[in-house]
Parts: C-alpha cells; sequence; structure tokens
C-alpha cells in the first residue's frame, strides 16, 4: 500500500512541459497544487542512508544468515569426521574418556571438600575422604597426560616406518622424541603446573600434527582428528584446573615428587654424614686403644726394669 502511494506520488500526471515555450510556463506557474493527506506516512518524507531501495537491506540480512548457516554446516562437517577411518574415529574418542572422568571427578571431589568445609559434612564423602580420593585423581590424570603426548609422537615414527609421504628421517622421528621428553618431567611438577604444561603441550603437538599433514606426511583427515581430540582434551584440563582453584585454599599440602626427589637427597645426605661421623669416631677409638696399649707397654717395661734391679 506504500508503495503504491509512493508511485503515486512520484508520477508524472501532466504532459511533458517544452521549457522553450513561455505559454508553457505561465500555465505551470498559474496551476495549483493540491494535497493529498492519504498519501503522506511516516516513512514517505524518509530518504534511506544505508539503503536507496527498501529491498537491499532484507537482501543482507539474508545473505548473512546464509553466511551463518554456512559456517554452522562447517562446523558439523569437521565434527563429523567422515573422511576418518571408523576404527581410529571410536578408538581416539574412547582415549578421551578417562580424561572427562578425572576431570568430572576432580571438580566433583572439589564441591564435596567446600560442602565439608562450609556445613562440617560431606554430600557423599567427608572432607578427609573426599581429599585422600583427590589426592588418587590427580596422579592419575597427570600420568595419562603423559603417557597420551608419549603416543602421539610415536605415531610419527609409525609413519615414518611406513614411509607415508616418502623418507624423511630424523625430520621425522624428532618429533617422536621431543613428545615423551617433554611429557615425563611434567610428571615432576605440582598438579597445577602439571596440566597447565601438558596443556600447552597437546596444543603445541597439534600444530606440529597439523603442519605434518601439510607437508604430506599424515593423511590429510589426520589435522581434523587431532583438532577434534585437542578440544576435549584441552577441555578436560580445563574444567580440572577449575575445580581445584575452588579448592586451592582447602587442600593440605601434599608432598609432590620434586619433593620426594628432595627429600630423598636430604636423606642420603643424612646418611653420609652419619657415615663420616662414624668413621671419625672409629679412627678416635683405634686412636685412644693404640695410646692406651702403648702406655701398658711401657708401664709393663718399667716394672720388668725395676725387677731385674
Amino acid at each position: 500500500m506504500e508503495g503504491a502511494s509512493k508511485g503515486k506520488r512520484y508520477q508524472i500526471t501532466a504532459p511533458p512541459i517544452d521549457p522553450t515555450k513561455k505559454a508553457d510556463e505561465e500555465a505551470v506557474e498559474r496551476e495549483k497544487l493540491e494535497t493529498h493527506p492519504d498519501q503522506v506516512s511516516t516513512s514517505s518524507s524518509i530518504h534511506p542512508v544505508l539503503n536507496e531501495h527498501g529491498q537491499q537491506g532484507h537482501g543482507e540480512e539474508e545473505d548473512m544468515m546464509a553466511g551463518i548457516k554456512g559456517d554452522i554446516r562447517a562446523i558439523k562437517e569437521v565434527f563429523a569426521m567422515d573422511e576418518v577411518p571408523r576404527e581410529a574415529l571410536y578408538l581416539g574418542m574412547a582415549g578421551v574418556i578417562p580424561y572427562l572422568a578425572t576431570s568430572l571427578t576432580t571438580v566433583y571431589l572439589a564441591w564435596d571438600i567446600n560442602h565439608a568445609d562450609l556445613t562440617g559434612h560431606g554430600f557423599l564423602l567427608s572432607g578427609q575422604t573426599a581429599e585422600a580420593a583427590l589426592r588418587i585423581v590427580e596422579p592419575l590424570q597427570v600420568g595419562y597426560g603423559a603417557v597420551i603426548i608419549s603416543f602421539l609422537g610415536a605415531i610419527h615414527w609409525g609413519l615414518e616406518w611406513a614411509k607415508y609421504g616418502g623418507v624423511s628421517r630424523y625430520k621425522r622421528y624428532a618429533y617422536g622424541v621431543l613428545a615423551p621428553a617433554v611429557a615425563w618431567p611434567t610428571m615432576l611438577l605440582p598438579v597445577d603446573m602439571a596440566l597447565i604444561s601438558q596443556f600447552l603441550a597437546f596444543t603445541l603437538s597439534y600444530f606440529a600434527d597439523s603442519k605434518a599433514v601439510v607437508r604430506g606426511w599424515a593423511p590429510p583427515w589426520y589435522s581434523t582428528y587431532r583438532f577434534v581430540l585437542t578440544v576435549f582434551v584441552g577441555s578436560s584440563i580445563v574444567i580440572s584446573l577449575i575445580g581445584r582453584g575452588q579448592i586451592v585454599d582447602k587442600l593440605n599440602r601434599m608432598p609432590n615428587p620434586a619433593d620426594r626427589i628432595q627429600k630423598l637427597k636430604n636423606i642420603q645426605l643424612e646418611e653420609m654424614e652419619a657415615e663420616e661421623r662414624y668413621k671419625r669416631d672409629r679412627i678416635a677409638e683405634e686412636d685412644d686403644e693404640s695410646e692406651e696399649s702403648g702406655e701398658e707397654e711401657a708401664e709393663g717395661e718399667e716394672e720388668g726394669g725395676e725387677e731385674e734391679d
């Protein structure tokens, strides 16, 4: 209706005017303008700033929705992983389950410890039991992460032996060597630092695997496969860190592997000092015994001389 009114407003009803004829100009001057209130609306006198035509904005909206739908379709295709072999997909997703289980367990135990701290008793477990269980879950998650990172490096050894993408020799072997070299020292760190270090290791490993795909050292689907698994593992680590962050001031500090190593060094140092003291005491006793025996011999010789006299 409004479009029709606009069409009527801009429609030329009078015959064309020849500007060279003075009589026509005078006729136009004498013509009285007519009003049409029914053709006036709130938007009839507004000039569009962004769009010259009313239908253009609607087209842009449709294009934007098409772009969003395309992005959603691309995300679905990535997580569908249609090109990934089913065996690798199922076993890889199964390998994520222990990581996710330990993360969710950490969150629950942290909540139970907080509940016990606020109310005086836990929900399912007592505060001490929940803390003891957490001490078991923590090294399990860190140790499992070290195993998985090492496994990701070993895959490149298998691809090199299979001569996938040619033979690269030490360059591809370096992937398999660096992975465990980075993973296993994290077990000597405090739990929070170990989880953060393994998060970085998983991320860097993903970028290295993506670069291997670009070089032709791994199948084309491997980068997508690694991306999805890294998302799940990284999310699990973040969940564990969030859970631990809620109880960091309520946990009794337990010795970590570094503390145990330092304690072992201290014990060895104490044993060495004790052994050194024992040797010194032993030498001192032998010296005293030799002096006493010497004095007795001297006294015996003096007594023997007196009897001869």
